[in-house]
């Protein structure tokens, strides 16, 4: 099956680089480093914990993974933000962007990897992001206007060719924002452009998937993933910060702070990591329907 991978690959267009999606456990890291090894290239990833510092074993880092038969695959957007600050989808995309052109001005191939579906999206699509913070004044304005007269201003900026940004107020107002955002700092809607891929998904049967996330979170705890969220919070990470994070870092931090026992946190923690695969991949197929091609591999199939 990895030779059926490989063979997809040998098919794109030079402008094309490789991403490697689906839902976690599925062995995207592992795949994506042997794609890189086999195919000069580094790899970009596309999830939004990892980019995180000190939240190693609860996001999945698995750094040993990029190293293959000796060989260090390189890899970008991991580390590059503080534990308990913000890094958001429009900041990501930007440096996304940024490891792309590098990596190619370096003559390398680029492969996407990561199960964050926003993340991947916004970078392939292309789609029109900023790092916006509200101007109240200009709010105020816009909210005072009839859906009708936002619309005309929508327009003015460019042809509507969907009615997405339209169909709802709330929608609409921030279409509008990010407009006249873009008219003060053209510099984003430059960086903005679609990235032509060959998607790789990696796939499997429903309950093979959950014993695969129940017995990787066996191991990270046993790995030391409880003593991670503490060390974190003996740094000064804000708790809230942490409980915002989500999954490991929530349930954990609850623990911790003696709100739920270790049985409950187990079984929140277990329960909540299945309903974020099937999250993922509602995601993924949403991604099908808006005309991304994603070949689809059944992890039980892929043999190395």
């Amino acid at each position: 099956m990895y030779q059926y991978i490989c063979d997809i690959i040998k098919k794109k267009d030079k402008d094309q680089i490789v991403t490697v999606l689906g839902p976690t456990a599925t062995g995207k890291t592992q795949l994506a480093v042997r794609i890189a090894r086999d195919f000069n290239a580094e790899i970009i990833s596309a999830d939004s914990r990892q980019v995180y510092r000190g939240m190693d074993i609860g996001t999945g880092k698995d750094l040993e993974d990029y190293t293959i038969d000796n060989h260090q695959i390189r890899y970008h957007l991991i580390d590059i933000a503080e534990p308990g600050t913000e890094f958001n989808v429009a900041q990501y995309q930007q440096a996304a962007y940024h490891a792309l052109d590098d990596i190619r001005a370096r003559g390398r191939e680029v492969v996407l990897c990561g199960g964050s579906g926003m993340y991947v999206e916004s970078l392939l699509g292309g789609y029109r992001l900023s790092p916006i913070t509200r101007d109240l004044e200009l709010y105020a304005e816009l909210e005072a206007k009839t859906d009708e007269e936002l619309t005309k201003i929508l327009q003015s900026f460019h042809p509507l060719h969907n009615h997405t940004d339209t169909c709802e107020r709330k929608r609409l107002l921030k279409a509008v924002e990010i407009e006249y955002y873009y008219q003060k700092h053209p510099e984003w809607q430059e960086l903005t452009r679609k990235i032509p891929s060959i998607i790789i998904g990696l796939t499997g049967e429903r309950e093979y998937i959950r014993q695969r996330i129940t017995a990787r979170l066996k191991q990270r705890l046993e790995n030391g993933m409880i003593d991670e969220v503490q060390q974190l919070i003996n740094q000064g990470v804000n708790t809230d910060q942490l409980l915002r994070y989500g999954l490991e870092y929530k349930y954990i931090t609850l623990y911790l702070q003696h709100k739920i026992t270790y049985e409950e946190m187990f079984a929140k923690l277990n329960t909540a990591i299945h309903q974020f695969s099937k999250r993922q991949m509602t995601w993924f197929r949403k991604m099908e329907r808006s005309g991304f091609k994603i070949n689809w591999i059944r992890v039980e199939d892929l043999k190395y």
